[in-house]
């Protein structure tokens, strides 16, 4: 995503354009990819940008938080920022902690279970764990 497309984005989610943010959206939008913090912090050291650890964190929950990315959780202390946000389910590489998209239309489901009273379903999200062989 260009610059200007980040900046329109921003504005479309009420997201404060700061150098920072938009720092870390250009390694994170630059096209369809699942990144750690820690990916996108190494990236962000190797072109040179001071941006602190906390800022990366917490302009990721922003983003999270008003939809820019989705937050991927592979296990309780691994979490990955997902640039794609439409509906889909994903395969998580145990072995490599490589994370890869699976299209919603792949996911069949003959029945889900009956939901709580007084709640409705949000989303139902896949993730298949693998292992190599």
């Amino acid at each position: 995503m260009s610059q200007q497309g980040i900046r329109s984005k921003f504005e479309e989610l009420d997201i404060l354009p700061t150098p920072q943010r938009l720092e870390v959206a250009v390694i994170l939008l630059e096209k369809p990819q699942h990144l750690s913090a820690d990916q996108i912090i190494e990236r962000l050291r190797s072109s040179g940008s001071s941006v602190s650890k906390a800022t990366v964190y917490n302009t990721l929950n922003l983003f999270s938080e008003r939809g820019l990315v989705k937050e991927v959780m592979v296990d309780p202390i691994r979490k990955f920022y997902d640039s794609t946000t439409h509906p889909h389910h994903h395969f998580y590489n145990v072995d490599s902690g490589q994370l890869a998209d699976i299209p919603d239309s792949d996911v069949r489901f003959e029945s889900l279970p009956e939901l709580p009273e007084g709640t409705r379903r949000e989303s139902v999200e896949v993730l298949i764990k693998v292992r190599d062989q």
